[in-house]
């Protein structure tokens, strides 16, 4: 597949995975029922946001290194990881919708500029992931290389992050 028709398909599969979010976060009515066996799954998507982190920045170091075969499988790894999460992240909002934060005082500006930048980054990463792997599927390596100059750094934010609002809901300050 060229990139004239590739690149469309990607921003086309990834505006319809963020209006399904969307749908799912603020006009699904969410399943009735017992759904406290599922109640591992912030703990397990926060575990998967980090492996991707811990993927994506062991990939850099990798291909510095010209370790080209480590550096896919990372890369590969770092993948797997977030699409994991996601499907994770989907069958929370599904089952219990969204998490209030209970923070007070200094903490809810913090908590909320990290959370914003998240959810922003977050859908613009996927495109942005789709389209760095198409053109190392496709080997268009100077496109591949140009594309994940600009991939790497908000894929690690949005990881990061992902955890940091686990923690901020979760650990820190739970109870909401």
């Amino acid at each position: 597949m060229s990139p004239r028709v590739a690149i469309p398909v990607i921003l086309g599969v990834s505006a319809l995975a963020v209006a399904f979010l969307f749908w799912l976060i603020y006009g699904f009515a969410g399943f009735a029922g017992e759904t406290d066996a599922f109640s591992f799954l912030p703990a397990l998507n926060a575990t998967l946001n980090a492996v991707s982190a811990s993927c994506v920045v062991a990939g850099i170091f990798a291909i510095r290194a010209r370790r080209k075969q480590a550096h896919g499988w990372l890369m590969a790894g770092a993948t797997v990881a977030s699409a994991l999460f996601l499907v994770g992240y989907l069958l929370h909002h599904a089952l219990h919708g969204d998490t209030r934060f209970a923070g007070e005082g200094w903490v809810r500006p913090v908590y909320f500029f990290i959370l914003i930048t998240h959810v922003v980054l977050a859908v613009v990463v996927l495109p942005m992931v789709l389209t760095t792997l198409y053109f190392a599927a496709a080997r268009l390596w100077s496109a591949h290389r140009r594309m994940a100059r600009w991939t790497y750094p908000v894929w690690i934010y949005v990881s990061v992050t992902g955890v940091l609002v686990f923690f901020f809901l979760r650990v820190w300050f739970p109870g909401a």
